[in-house]
């Protein structure tokens, strides 16, 4: 019963093998002649740019142009590489292993596969690797592995990183060849032989540029006041200064407790708030007593106003208790 599964699986991979094979086959000429007619659109508007002086576009325009070559040369070996394996299909059948002489074509059509949305019919043809060599020979030729035998050409073609200048450069030139451009090069020359860090200059200085700004400004805030009589932050050097000046031991204390007076209640109304104190500069000593002088009045009068206050609530209640007493 085995023997007869074996046969018939050989016969239903070889049918579908040679299905698909042929599919994508006219699938890729089809495509070929497609992206012919579009090469050939592309190159002459980059040599209408060229013509009108519009280099930096034609410059941008040149990698679409690049990358529709390489997809149409990588479509050109894989419809070899189809046709060599249509005709060894056969051999494919009566074997188990992949042959080595179709070890490269059969992984190039892998690898190619899922990079060629183009032409469905090769991921058909991958599941059907797949099925008769095993995940592991599917999953070598897809992620690039030493022994996985795909073809370097197809690699190159396919991959997605930019093209580099010297291949932009000559394309450029081909074009302007081919319509009879007479082309100063130079300033594109220039362009492509910059270096990124040529390029980044600009930023770095404008960002050093920045930095310098920023460090006076950092300075000054350490000097600004804030308001709503929040804590304020002098320099270091205000610091010193202000710890080398010698005050009375009582006038520092005065200060502190006026900063932290609340209004107080006079007549029933909120008393207005002590001043602020600037510390954009050093107070002097003068400036100093002034203050603490201020702060001692201020307290003066808020304890006069609290002890009339006092007193009138003891008359209050004194009176109360006068009137509640029996006659």
């Amino acid at each position: 019963m085995s023997l007869l599964n074996q046969l018939f699986n050989r016969g239903v991979f070889g049918a579908k093998c040679k299905t698909c094979l042929s599919l994508a086959i006219s699938r890729i000429k089809l495509l070929q002649n497609k992206r012919d007619l579009q090469l050939k659109n592309m190159r002459k508007e980059i040599a209408q740019f060229l013509q009108a002086g519009q280099e930096p576009i034609a410059r941008i325009r040149v990698e679409h142009v690049i990358r529709e070559q390489n997809i149409w040369a990588a479509y050109e070996i894989l419809e070899l590489f189809c046709e060599f394996v249509l005709a060894r299909v056969p051999i494919l059948e009566s074997q188990k292993e992949c042959p080595p002489e179709l070890r490269e074509a059969v992984a190039s059509i892998i690898f190619a596969a899922p990079r060629c949305s183009d032409v469905p019919d090769l991921l058909q043809i991958k599941n059907l690797f797949s099925t008769k060599y095993g995940k592991e020979f599917v999953v070598a030729a897809t992620e690039l592995r030493p022994d996985s035998s795909v073809n370097r050409a197809i690699i190159e073609k396919l991959s997605v990183s930019a093209p580099s200048g010297e291949i932009r450069l000559k394309v450029l030139k081909e074009i302007a060849q081919e319509y009879n451009i007479e082309w100063d090069s130079s300033a594109t020359e220039a362009e492509f032989s910059k270096k990124y860090e040529d390029l980044l200059a600009g930023s770095k200085q404008v960002c050093a540029e920045a930095a310098v700004s920023q460090a006076p400004s950092k300075q000054a805030s350490f000097k600004s006041s804030p308001s709503n009589g929040a804590k304020t932050i002098l320099p270091t050097d205000a610091k010193q200064a202000s710890q080398n000046q010698q005050y009375p031991s009582h006038v520092s204390k005065l200060t502190l407790a006026s900063s932290e007076i609340e209004p107080s209640e006079k007549n029933g109304t909120a008393a207005a708030p002590v001043s602020e104190i600037k510390t954009d500069t050093i107070p002097r000593s003068s400036d100093v007593l002034e203050r603490a002088r201020a702060a001692i009045a201020s307290a003066e009068r808020a304890t006069a106003a609290a002890r009339a206050a006092a007193e009138l609530v003891n008359v209050n209640f004194g009176s109360l208790k006068l009137e509640g007493a029996p006659s």
